[in-house]
């Protein structure tokens, strides 16, 4: 269903003011002047002197006064600024992270909440299990990252929810036990044995394993449309794109997006999972939803509005979330899935 698809990171809207009397300079490190010998009027009628040697003395005293005066001050002003352009910026990282604190430093707070309710883990894949890369086609798990999502998957319900189809999320991650969600969640994929759910729209099918499968795709009736008006849009795009001739085609973040009018995202996929897991109106449920794309924001809403459960926002830069936590990138999302693993095996949640 996806031609391409777009993704925009917002900059912390009500950043901190910036105290402009900081950047005040100080009269002591303005350039000044000094007082030279003073020239009367005849001085001026009378033809100029070569310059003794006590006028090179002045004139020399004169220029080194103007250099440590007037550069060093520049300089000086320089890296005041930037120390208060830094200063300024750790203030509102630190802002933004009292907002969104580190999952990881929070891990004991998210255990402790944990206690006596069954966990269900939600990811993204491009820019949470997978760095973003420039060819989505290469933007491959690691063995580390698999690895963590596999112990994960052992002691809790696990699904991913991804833009891509859901084929290509599966192919790229390779883990039969768990969930798969495509195309913002209009594409699920779950297994026989989950069928709380009385969605009239599951239908039977089987995996590439050839495992028997349940597929929800409340977009299937929009299916022969989008094949038939596939090339024609394709095409459409093309012809565009043949006017900017500095522009191409790409299937990147940044993408041109098709997608039927109904009422879907990703978080409808996340009501949908817990209600076929059984935890429809259940209070003894923690869901975590670990994603960094904008489509994100659907689920972290659903789980906030709902005052059940963990979004937690991968990102470097600072934006507005509906999350809770955060993490800065896919390192820190596979050293959470590692302490959660392990503290299940511990038995300490």
């Amino acid at each position: 269903m996806n031609l391409n698809s777009a993704k925009a990171s917002s900059i912390l809207t009500n950043p901190s003011p910036i105290n402009k009397s900081r950047f005040r300079i100080h009269s002591s490190l303005l350039p000044y002047s000094q007082p030279g010998p003073s020239i009367s009027t005849s001085d001026l009628m009378t033809p100029r002197k070569k310059p003794g040697r006590l006028d090179d003395v002045r004139s020399n005293c004169w220029l080194d006064a103007m250099k440590s005066s007037s550069t060093p001050s520049k300089k000086v002003q320089r890296e005041a600024d930037a120390e208060d352009f830094i200063d300024d910026a750790k203030v509102i990282y630190s802002s933004w992270m009292f907002k969104y604190p580190s999952a990881l430093n929070s891990f004991q707070q998210i255990v402790s909440h944990a206690k006596n309710k069954k966990i269900v883990i939600f990811l993204d894949y491009d820019g949470t299990l997978s760095p973003i890369v420039d060819d989505p086609d290469r933007a491959f798990i690691s063995a580390d990252m698999r690895s963590a999502v596999r112990d994960v998957a052992k002691h809790f319900p696990t699904a991913i929810i991804s833009g891509r189809s859901r084929d290509k999320v599966y192919q790229l991650v390779g883990l039969t036990e768990l969930y798969y969600a495509g195309s913002h969640g209009m594409d699920i994929m779950l297994p026989i044995r989950n069928e709380v759910c009385t969605n009239g729209s599951l239908i039977k099918s089987t995996d590439q394993q050839g495992k028997e499968v349940n597929l929800f795709q409340p977009a299937r009736e929009f299916l022969p449309m989008i094949d038939e008006s596939w090339s024609v849009v394709a095409q459409c795009v093309h012809d565009v794109l043949k006017e900017y001739p500095r522009l191409r085609q790409t299937h990147g973040r940044k993408v041109l997006e098709v997608r039927p009018v109904i009422d879907w995202d990703k978080g409808k996929a996340v009501e949908f999972l817990l209600e076929s897991l059984g935890f429809r109106n259940s209070h003894d449920v923690l869901p975590i939803y670990i994603g960094d794309d904008r489509t994100d924001e659907d689920a972290f809403k659903v789980l906030k509005e709902r005052y059940q459960g963990y979004g937690i926002l991968v990102s470097t830069s600072l934006k507005e979330s509906n999350a809770i936590f955060s993490l800065r990138d896919t390192s820190e999302v596979k050293e959470f899935l590692e302490f959660l693993a392990k503290t299940m095996e511990n038995q300490e949640i």
